[in-house]
């Protein structure tokens, strides 16, 4: 089993794919990839549109591309699921069970592309005591040189929260040496494509699995998968 935990493959949502027909094709992509699962998870801006909008236009697109793949087989299974734009007060807001992935505990949040404070930080331990979810955060390989934030896996566990990586993270020589020590350190502990489209952002994550394999082995890849069948079939 392999599970794509980041993706923009529902159709006309978000910038990811622009239709139906793209969607399918990534999937397709994903398939010969071994994907097994994709797990759907559409940008939502809080400051942008409310819960409601936001649920009813994921629902549409799931259902009109669950339409589409009927009677074509072979491809991954896509569960429902969001990125969640950090906003202030995202500890204690109820609404966010209705975001999680596949309906269970965890829920991927993205991070402001700005110095986090600790008050962002502890927003995302309330997340967890407040909601009883748990944060994962993504694509975190974006942050980490970005800016003069130190020890950023490190933090992130000690609030409670998982720790989203991003295939790219794995395909280019500098990022891939920092990637693949934190993956042995067992400081990421999701994989995601993070694809939008198939030319410029397309699914890659059958090509980080195979890095992932030569470097570091079967165990981690072993490791990756029984966490990500936790995250994705535990209700509890």
């Amino acid at each position: 089993m392999a599970i794509d935990f980041h993706s923009h493959v529902l159709p006309g949502i978000d910038d990811g794919s622009a239709s139906v027909e793209e969607s399918l094709q990534m999937l397709a992509m994903q398939a010969s990839q071994g994907i097994t699962h994709t797990v759907a998870t559409p940008h939502f801006y809080p400051s942008h549109q409310r819960f409601e909008e936001f649920l009813e236009r994921r629902a549409q697109a799931l259902e009109t591309l669950q339409q589409a793949m009927a009677g074509k087989n072979g491809l991954p299974e896509v569960i429902a699921g969001a990125e969640v734009h950090y906003f202030p007060g995202i500890g204690s807001c109820e609404a966010l069970k209705q975001l999680t992935i596949g309906g269970g505990r965890y829920i991927l949040i993205e991070m402001p592309a700005a110095q986090w404070t600790q008050r962002m930080y502890q927003e995302l331990a309330d997340i967890s005591a407040n909601q009883g979810l748990v944060p994962v955060a993504a694509h975190v390989d974006r942050y980490l040189g970005t800016f003069s934030t130190r020890g950023i896996p490190e933090k992130l566990m000690e609030f409670g929260c998982l720790i989203q990586a991003n295939a790219s993270a794995f395909l280019t020589p500098l990022a891939a040496r920092q990637s693949l020590a934190l993956l042995r350190r067992e400081q990421i502990h999701l994989l995601g494509s993070d694809c939008h489209n198939v030319s410029s952002r397309p699914p890659q994550l059958g090509k980080a699995l195979d890095k992932i394999r030569s470097a570091l082995g079967e165990e981690a890849i072993a490791r990756l998968d029984g966490l990500g069948q936790q995250v994705l079939f535990s209700k509890q």
